[in-house]
């Protein structure tokens, strides 16, 4: 999937929420507060430095999931749909690396990714005093979140320049700590094996969400430094024993945003307006793309990937949907909150300091609305929706951003990104003009019903056509998809930029002053207020239960434990293993009908495997959307 829908569904994307204090097995930890005691506690295992430290530099941040070392000569184990939009990229008509799969007979045969990054944490250090030492006394809030952001970019800077590595300062409880990451980037990474689509998928979109368990969900890829594969004492072995039920597992991954700290009038306000929109968007643009996908093989090939992770969002969203509608839910998270907001009142000191938070979300969260579906359609990218118009985006806004000051630019165009930018501009992967302008199209079409015909800035982007008509003028005659023409955009600057002629670049130019003053609004309204009340809601819950909670999912690295456990699906017992008979017998109930058509390498060697073999399991551990590709350790540090 396209980096830039894989970023609007996180943004769109909202997690339901528990309560700030968790309990066993819950929680996504960073690696500089694992909870050992906990651990120790809940499942007999002792956690040494010499452990952890290893974990965390055995594990890989992909793009949009993660992975790990798995050989001290650079292999990388992640799933294969973390790698299925890097194998669309990297596949042609004639080889299908998605459909086909493949494996390198020699390393010379291994395959490079053309703009795969992978990262690899080194270290973190917490940074919260010297973030919030750049806001003053008597500063508003927006205020303060302008100084922040300038902290953060001469941090991130400064800490770059000084030790090669690629620096990022992560927000953790909403606002309550800031910590800098620091993480060692590798550019040069070859795919080594990728099953078939039919092993990978098996099950397809039936299975998946619900029982993705004869599922062969792997890709190897291997990390080359200076032209060789990198050595490495930082991998996790392979297990030759396996794991056994009631054991002891660990998952290393980078879990993406979550929202368990989000109060009850944030979540009513994702329940009633922000999931729905999603939803309601998102089945349109889906639509379009079986749409095309039914043209023909190719366009099938081109839009499969897309397809797939827009319907595991919408799934999603369906799920978040329903439970906040269950009144256990928010009745729990009503009856939480209040009782942390009670303890506060029972305090002068935190009455005086922490009271006031909520009330201050739920203003911000009212007032949105009006003018939320502009700032969602034109700001947030939903109503043009492809990397045709985000990299047109991107390169008038660098031109723009690029000559101010490093902390007075939007975080995204700061120093510290700029090598990110630009390798993102000169990528050669293939995107799909057929594909593009069919979503753009979808876009275009729901940007119309939600905001409406009479919209200046929508009779504006349309120009008096339809939306199908207006998306074929805008792909006509674009360079976008030109890798060559968006460098020297790129390098040219501002007036290079200001004197294009491409529609895409003229679309963005037209759309960026109303696009900045929504964006301006919301921070100052929205994001600056609930970043400093959530701030005060975590320092509130610290100072009343002790700093024992762990952070919100930032698709950072963190540690999750559990055991290996079945569970109780309509009164029954589900075992927590799977065998690989089971996938034999699955496909001939249904006939070898896709999705359930076995694939035919596994097919042909069907008589010569060991059929009781274990295939996949389950476990308690805490996981999200990121963490996908995280290795399960066992208390040895072996990949089980």
């Amino acid at each position: 999937m396209p980096t830039a829908l894989r970023r609007l569904l996180a943004v769109l994307a909202l997690v339901v929420a528990i309560p700030l204090a968790g309990h066993a097995d819950e929680g996504f930890w960073p690696f500089n507060r694992i909870p050992r005691a906990a651990i120790k506690q809940a499942l007999g295992v002792d956690l040494t430095d010499q452990w952890i430290q290893r974990v965390q530099h055995s594990s890989v941040r992909f793009p949009s999931g993660s992975g790990s070392f798995v050989s001290p000569d650079g292999l990388v184990l992640t799933n294969h749909h973390v790698s299925l939009d890097l194998l669309h990229k990297m596949s042609t008509p004639a080889r299908d690396l998605a459909s086909a799969g493949f494996l390198a007979g020699a390393r010379a045969d291994e395959v490079k990714a053309p703009d795969l990054e992978l990262l690899t944490l080194q270290t973190i250090e917490d940074v919260t005093a010297t973030v919030n030492a750049a806001t003053k006394s008597g500063m508003s809030p927006a205020e303060a979140l302008g100084a922040r952001r300038a902290a953060i970019a001469g941090l991130e800077k400064d800490r770059q320049t000084s030790t090669g590595l690629q620096a990022e300062v992560v927000t953790l409880y909403q606002g309550g700590q800031y910590h800098l990451y620091l993480y060692k980037k590798y550019t040069d990474v070859r795919l080594v094996f990728a099953p078939e689509y039919d092993a990978a998928f098996y099950g397809g979109d039936p299975d998946n969400f619900t029982f993705p368990r004869y599922a062969l969900d792997m890709t190897l890829w291997r990390v080359y430094e200076n032209g060789r594969p990198l050595v490495t004492t930082n991998y996790l072995p392979w297990s030759t024993t396996g794991v056994k039920a009631g054991e002891a597992v660990f998952t290393s991954g980078h879990p993406g945003q979550t929202q368990r700290l989000y109060t009850v009038a944030h979540l009513e306000f994702l329940r009633d307006y922000a999931l729905p929109l999603s939803l309601d968007a998102f089945t349109e643009i889906r639509d379009a793309l079986a749409a095309y996908a039914k043209r023909g093989p190719e366009e099938f090939r081109q839009a499969n990937d897309d397809f797939f992770g827009i319907e595991n969002s919408l799934k999603s969203w369906a799920g978040q949907i329903a439970g906040l509608k269950e009144p256990a839910l928010l009745n729990k998270k009503r009856a939480d909150e209040k009782a942390l907001r009670d303890r506060v009142a029972s305090n002068p000191e935190w009455n005086a300091a922490y009271a006031t938070a909520w009330g201050q979300i739920a203003t911000a969260r009212r007032d949105l609305p009006p003018y939320n579906l502009e700032r969602v359609f034109f700001e947030s990218g939903l109503g043009m929706n492809t990397p045709y118009f985000t990299l047109a985006r991107t390169l008038v806004r660098w031109a723009d951003e690029s000559g101010k000051p490093n902390g007075q630019r939007l975080p995204e165009y700061t120093d510290a990104r700029q090598a990110q930018l630009r390798r993102q501009m000169s990528s050669t992967a293939p995107i799909y003009a057929g594909v593009e302008q069919a979503k753009l199209a979808a876009c275009l079409s729901v940007m119309v019903r939600q905001v409406g015909a009479d919209n200046p800035m929508v009779k504006r982007i349309l120009a008096g056509k339809s939306p199908s008509d207006r998306a074929a003028e805008l792909f006509k005659g674009t360079a976008m998809g030109d890798a060559a023409a968006r460098m020297a955009l790129f390098e040219g600057g501002r007036e290079a930029v200001d004197s294009s002629a491409d529609p895409m670049i003229a679309l963005a130019r037209m759309v960026d002053a109303r696009s900045r003053e929504l964006r301006t609004k919301y921070d100052d309204e929205v994001l600056a207020v609930e970043r400093d009340a959530y701030s005060r809601i975590a320092q509130a819950a610290f100072a009343a239960k002790g700093d024992t909670a762990y952070p919100d999912g930032t698709f950072t690295l963190r540690l999750s434990y559990g055991a290996v456990k079945g569970y109780m699906e309509n009164g029954r017992t589900v075992t927590p293993f799977t065998e690989m008979r089971g996938l034999f017998v699955r496909g001939d109930d249904h006939q070898q009908q896709p999705p359930y058509k076995i694939a035919d390498s596994w097919m042909k060697a069907r008589g010569s495997l060991a059929l009781t073999t274990p295939y996949n399991f389950v476990s308690t551990n805490d996981i999200v959307g990121g963490n996908s590709g995280s290795p399960v350790i066992n208390a040895q540090g072996d990949l089980v």
